[in-house]
C-alpha cells in the first residue's frame, strides 16, 4: 500500500522570530529562550493539527538554525576572552540537539490530542564540496537583524561579512551577518532517519540544514592511508591496491541552507523506498515569512507566483538577474525544483497560518510537475 511522507521544512523564525522590535527603544529585539520556547510551542500545535487530521501519513520535520546559530557564534565572539571560540560547525550541531528538544514540544501536544506518536531528534552530517563558491561569497544569513549602521559597525571592528536582508513593514533595512552555505550533497545518516520512521517515530532531522562535512582524501605512505581530520586527529588504515578510500570526514565552517537539505532528504528517501520496492508519494512544505514566492519582490509592481510547474519555475530561476535572491528565496524554488525534478509529489512554500489556504491555491505558491 502507498504511503504519504509530509517533510515539513520550518525555518529558525518559525522557533526564534526575527526582526522584532522594542517599541520604547525602537532597537531589535533579540529573542531569549522562553520566547523561543513559547514560538516553538505555537508551531507544534500547528503540525500536531495536520498529524490528527492525516493520522495515516509519516511525517517528518526539518527546521533553519539562522537565528539561532548566530547566537551561539555571537556568545562564543563574547566570551573569546575566558574561553576558547566555537567553530561553526560546532555551532551547528549544538543547535540540532537544542532545537529537536524544542521541537519535542510536539509529543506534549500530540498527548492531549490522545495521540502517541513520539519526535526523535537526529543529529545529521551533510556531505558538502570544500570547492563549493559560497565559500568564496557567502550568502547565509544567521543571527539577529541589525540595522544598517549597527550591522556596518561589526564588519568594521569585527570583520564580519553583512548584507541588506530584507524591509520591513515600514520599509525600514534590517541586515544581518552573512556566512558560506554550500550546497549539500549526501546525508551521512540517512539511515539512522529511515530507522525512525520505521519505528514510527517523526524524526526531527537535517536541524540547520546539517552539520557541514567534507570527504577527506588520504595521504599514501609506506603502505599505509593517512587520513587527517581537523585539529590534528588522523586516522590511518593499511592500504589495499584498488581498494576505495574510507568514507572520513571532517567539518567545515559554514551553514547549510536547510531547504536545499530537505529536498535532498526527500529526494533520498525516495530513491531508498524505490530500491525496497516500497510505494512512497512524498510532499515537501517549505515555511517562510512569505506567503509564497514573488516576482518583483518588495516593488510597486510585485506579483504573487500562486502556482508553477517545473518548467515554468526553471524558466523564472535562469533568468539573469535571477529573481529569487540568494540566501531567502533563491534557495527555497531550487530546493522545490530539485525535489520535483527528482521524483517528488509537489512542493509548497507558505507560512504556517496560511497553509490551509495554500492546499486550496489561494495564498503561498505551489510547485508540481
Amino acid at each position: 500500500m502507498k504511503k504519504t511522507l509530509r517533510i515539513f521544512s520550518f525555518g529558525g523564525n518559525e522557533m526564534s522570530p526575527t526582526g522584532q522590535v522594542d517599541r520604547r527603544t525602537g532597537k531589535p529585539i533579540v529573542p531569549d529562550i522562553a520566547l523561543q520556547w513559547v514560538k516553538t510551542a505555537e508551531t507544534c500545535r500547528f503540525v500536531a493539527g495536520i498529524i490528527e487530521a492525516h493520522p495515516e501519513d509519516l511525517y517528518v520535520i526539518t527546521h533553519g538554525n539562522g537565528p539561532q546559530v548566530g547566537n551561539v557564534f555571537l556568545r562564543s565572539e563574547y566570551s573569546r576572552p575566558i574561553l576558547p571560540p566555537i567553530p561553526l560547525d560546532v555551532c551547528g550541531a549544538d543547535t540540532q540537539g537544542a532545537m529537536a528538544y524544542m521541537i519535542a514540544q510536539l509529543n506534549n501536544e500530540l498527548q492531549m490530542r490522545g495521540i502517541t506518536k513520539k519526535t526523535c531528534g537526529v543529529v545529521t552530517q551533510i556531505v558538502v564540496d570544500e570547492h563549493d563558491p559560497d565559500f568564496q561569497t557567502p550568502s547565509k544569513y544567521i543571527g539577529p537583524a541589525y540595522t544598517k549602521e549597527k550591522a556596518l559597525e561589526f564588519r568594521e571592528k569585527e570583520g564580519w561579512l553583512v548584507k541588506l536582508y530584507k524591509k520591513d513593514e515600514k520599509g525600514a533595512e534590517i541586515w544581518r551577518k552573512v556566512v558560506p552555505s554550500p550546497v549539500p550533497r549526501q546525508i551521512i545518516e540517512l539511515d539512522g532517519v529511515q530507522a525512525v520512521l520505521a519505528a514510527g517515530m517523526i524524526p526531527v532531522t537535517v536541524g540547520g540544514g546539517g552539520i557541514p562535512v567534507v570527504e577527506v582524501q588520504p595521504e599514501v605512505k609506506d603502505a599505509e592511508e593517512i587520513y587527517r581530520a581537523n585539529y590534528g586527529v588522523v586516522f590511518r588504515r593499511k592500504q589495499v591496491p584498488g581498494r576505495k578510500p574510507a568514507p572520513v570526514y571532517r567539518g567545515v565552517e559554514a551553514v547549510v541552507d536547510k531547504d536545499l537539505a530537505s529536498s535532498l532528504l526527500g529526494r533520498s528517501l525516495l530513491e531508498s523506498a524505490g530500491k525496497s520496492g516500497v510505494e512512497l508519494e512524498v510532499i515537501l512544505t517549505i515555511f517562510t515569512g512569505e506567503d509564497g514566492a514573488k516576482l518583483n519582490y518588495q516593488q510597486p509592481d510585485q506579483r504573487d507566483l500562486r502556482r508553477l510547474t517545473l518548467s515554468e519555475a526553471r524558466a523564472l530561476y535562469d533568468r539573469t538577474p535571477c529573481p529569487f535572491p540568494p540566501g531567502s528565496m533563491g534557495p527555497k524554488i531550487k530546493a522545490a525544483m530539485d525535489f520535483i525534478g527528482g521524483g517528488g509529489l509537489v512542493a509548497y512554500i507558505t507560512k504556517t497560518e496560511l497553509f490551509e489556504s495554500t492546499l486550496q491555491g489561494k495564498a503561498g505558491t505551489t510547485i508540481v510537475p
